[in-house]
């Protein structure tokens, strides 16, 4: 892509979704433990980066717009680490506190530069701040652009089918990255953004690329939404909308981790909206920014710097 990307600084972005505190251990390898076939991590270093829709939230502030985030952490230790590393990034971050909630952690161990070992710690939130939540969806929604519900399935978009009415009611594009076999819940959005594996869950195995154009068609269909991005990892991304297929190869570029992609490719597609390019476009700059992230470590972000190069 021969040009600059465009100004992005008064595009304004409104996240929702499951966020979560991403953690490292970072160690040396040299023994296997003589408690159990187990190599032994001699922790050297530790890191901490927002994770799930607060990822996408700091990939949105990283390509110079404007970044809301609402969501629901505990009132934890990890909940104000995510609110502090939030802070740092120049996010407005609303974080409802639910007492009978624990912030979800996903600590990562690695060794040589490799994960050896993923521990997660979740459970999901309450009702009652759940609700709290949506009230101020809706009284936020008209300060900004594009919505993005970003959902991990950890319970935090209990009431995502009202968010899409509220949003397509006020005239504001919605962006959802799904998850779990249940699309119903998505129906009125402007697009989704599922992964191969994802995608597979809902409209089954396709045989060719014609079988998965009428598959996505009659998914697009049945839910009302104006279009479908597949990212398919290595064969990069397709564009299904009502006037056809566009697809993009992937970034010739070494990939060193995918994780966090995804977020990164959901927040430079509304940014890009956010910023007056059409969908086809918008993918363009999302596939070159899902380029520049995996060939980083963990949950990254990429600059408009780095876009334009």
């Amino acid at each position: 892509m021969n040009m600059q990307p465009p100004a992005t600084r008064q595009a304004r972005i409104l996240v929702v979704g499951d966020v979560m505190l991403d953690r490292y251990w970072f160690g040396d390898v040299s023994r296997i433990s003589p408690e159990a076939p187990v190599p032994v991590v001699k922790v050297e270093k530790s890191e901490e980066r927002p994770g799930g829709a607060a990822n996408v939230a700091r990939n949105i502030a990283a390509l110079g717009a404007q970044a809301a985030l609402l969501s629901v952490v505990g009132a934890d230790e990890a909940g104000q680490a995510l609110a502090r590393l939030l802070a740092a990034s120049a996010i407005d971050a609303s974080l409802h506190e639910d007492p009978q909630l624990s912030t979800t952690v996903k600590l990562r161990v690695l060794g040589r530069q490799q994960q050896l070992l993923r521990i997660d710690f979740e459970n999901w939130p309450a009702h009652e701040v759940l609700q709290t939540k949506l009230a101020e969806f809706q009284q936020r929604i008209a300060q900004c652009d594009v919505v993005i519900l970003s959902d991990y399935g950890k319970g935090g978009l209990t009431h995502i089918a009202e968010m899409i009415r509220i949003a397509r009611a006020h005239k504001k594009p919605v962006l959802v990255d799904p998850k779990g076999d249940d699309y119903a819940r998505y129906a009125g959005a402007s697009v989704i953004t599922p992964n191969r594996a994802e995608l597979r869950e809902v409209v089954g195995r396709w045989s060719d690329e014609a079988d998965l154009a009428a598959r996505v068609a009659r998914l697009r269909g049945e839910l009302g939404l104006d279009a479908v991005l597949l990212t398919r990892s290595e064969e990069g991304m397709t564009l299904f909308a009502a006037d056809g297929a566009t697809h993009e190869p992937a970034q010739a570029r070494e990939v060193y981790d995918v994780s966090g992609a995804g977020d990164t490719v959901i927040a430079t597609l509304a940014v890009m909206l956010a910023s007056g390019r059409s969908l086809a476009e918008a993918m363009r700059w999302a596939n070159r920014a899902a380029g520049v992230v995996v060939g980083k470590l963990g949950t990254a972000t990429c600059s408009l710097e780095e876009l334009g190069k």
